[in-house]
């Protein structure tokens, strides 16, 4: 499917205050979308910025106020409470010229970013550390397990890689899923390779490949099982510890957007057909297999990512309409609700703490926090921010816990990556207020208008929402 885009020019990032920067320089035309980097150094040289640091922004957070939720202390209770969160603000933003930013995965002090270019680049500290490239597909996800790291492409493969043992910013390729084991195996028997207990066994002699792109990958919750999930309408199941697949699973009628590992052994898929659907895990003598369980949600639109808060046993829902589904295993997961705001689709989710973003084609990224007591006490998820500055879709979102937080605050560094060739490095607490207008509907207040929540966008590029979204038929 064919998407259009406008070309976007150059803008200002919705009109937020960065006191620090004294230069900005635009580079036209990268490709769909104009960047704009900004230089803070004192030198009034003419320099490019990315010949000085891929981070362009470094704000310094004392001098930045949030931009939607700018206090002035008039009185002491005022101030007493503006010092119990810090801002939520960009922290910096890494820009290269080698194609849009498809995906990210985070561990430790270790940031890992996949394009269109094909090429994965490892960051430490924010300065490019490592890179691999593979022969042939973009890198459509990135998955972490232990020492190995999972690739997905737009060729339909995983590549698995490792860093070398005594030089840890080398990377080396130590596998490609399907395997050549997989392939001698199923010649040998093709209609035995998989145990299938549905009525597709036809689907056996290709079953350990995907016959189009990989859209998503997944670890289970024990780290021992790799989900992928496809634009073949599959998803499959694959052992960590020797790269086997172990199940293939004809889960939907269009396209898989999604696929979560999430709490008791379920798994979660999303698709184009507009549908969410539990899997149950059952680990059998010899073997593991996943029998459907009950669909969650079935709508026209498409389902474009999903996310589980593992803590609060939620499941989150982003759809190509803009809206974010949810619900908790507590209520028997029945529908808790929707969240509004975005204007165009919603891309991707995570989940971390109290909070979970959505990142969206509207190239704004939603901070939502959930009740303390849970949805079932009565509680309302609140939009604490719009984090904005991107200036093309935002395909892509990673998260990992800041260990500078004040004492008694709880703060989160976001990753945010986006089709206008960059990643935005931001800081959030989990304390901070809420919004103004804010929009929440009930699953009795279904139907009806728009999204609520004040718009911070003027203009959008015209997209229609990543990964496959066939019209209905």
């Amino acid at each position: 499917m064919s998407s259009m885009h406008k070309k976007g020019t150059s803008r200002d990032v919705n009109g937020q205050a960065f006191t620090k920067l004294t230069k900005v320089e635009t580079i036209p035309d990268p490709d769909i979308y104009d960047i704009t980097y900004v230089d803070i150094s004192p030198s009034e040289g003419s320099s490019s910025p990315l010949s000085k640091s891929p981070w362009s922004v470094q704000v310094d957070p004392s001098a930045v106020d949030s931009p939607y939720h700018s206090v002035k202390a008039t009185t002491e209770t005022t101030k007493e409470k503006t010092t119990n969160h810090s801002p939520n603000i960009l922290m910096g933003s890494l820009v290269r010229e080698e194609g849009h930013i498809y995906s990210l995965a985070t561990s430790g002090d270790l940031l890992y970013t996949g394009s269109d270019s094909k090429n994965i680049r490892v960051w430490k500290n924010h300065v490019e550390f490592s890179s691999f490239k593979s022969n042939s597909g973009l890198v459509k996800a990135i998955v972490l397990a232990g020492d190995k790291i999972f690739t997905g492409h737009q060729d339909g493969k995983i590549r698995v890689w490792k860093a070398a043992s005594k030089e840890s910013n080398v990377h080396r390729r130590v596998g490609t899923m399907p395997n050549l084991l997989d392939y001698i195996r199923n010649s040998i028997g093709p209609s035995s390779y998989f145990n299938f207990t549905r009525r597709n066994r036809s689907s056996a002699a290709l079953g350990f490949r995907h016959l189009d792109a990989i859209s998503c990958l997944a670890l289970s919750e024990d780290k021992r099982l790799l989900y992928s999930g496809s634009w073949d309408k599959t998803f499959k199941v694959w052992r960590v510890s020797d790269l086997r697949c172990l199940e293939s699973v004809n889960a939907h009628e269009d396209a898989v957007n999604a696929v979560v590992s999430g709490f008791d052994g379920l798994v979660f898929t999303g698709s184009a057909d507009g549908t969410v659907k539990v899997w149950r895990r059952e680990d059998q003598a010899k073997e593991t297999k996943h029998f459907f369980s009950e669909t969650l949600l079935k709508q026209d639109c498409a389902v474009t990512a999903i996310a589980v808060d593992q803590s609060a046993t939620l499941v989150y829902c982003g759809s190509s309409d803009g809206t974010v589904n949810f619900w908790e295993r507590e209520n028997n997961m029945k529908n808790g609700g929707v969240l509004k705001g975005h204007k165009l689709a919603v891309l991707c989710l995570v989940a971390a703490g109290n909070l979970m973003f959505s990142g969206s084609a509207d190239l704004g990224i939603r901070v939502w926090r959930r009740p303390e007591g849970g949805c079932g006490g009565g509680g309302e998820h609140v939009c604490l921010s719009v984090l904005t500055g991107h200036a093309g879709p935002v395909k892509c979102l990673a998260v990992e816990r800041d260990q500078e937080s004040a004492s008694g605050e709880r703060r989160w560094i976001v990753y945010s990556g986006s089709l206008d060739r960059s990643v935005k490095m931001w800081r959030v607490s989990e304390s901070s207020p809420p919004m103004v207008n804010q929009e929440f509907r009930s699953p009795d207040q279904f139907g009806g208008g728009g999204g609520g929540g004040p718009s911070v966008l003027s203009v959008a590029p015209s997209f229609s929402a990543q990964g496959r979204v066939s019209p209905k038929k």
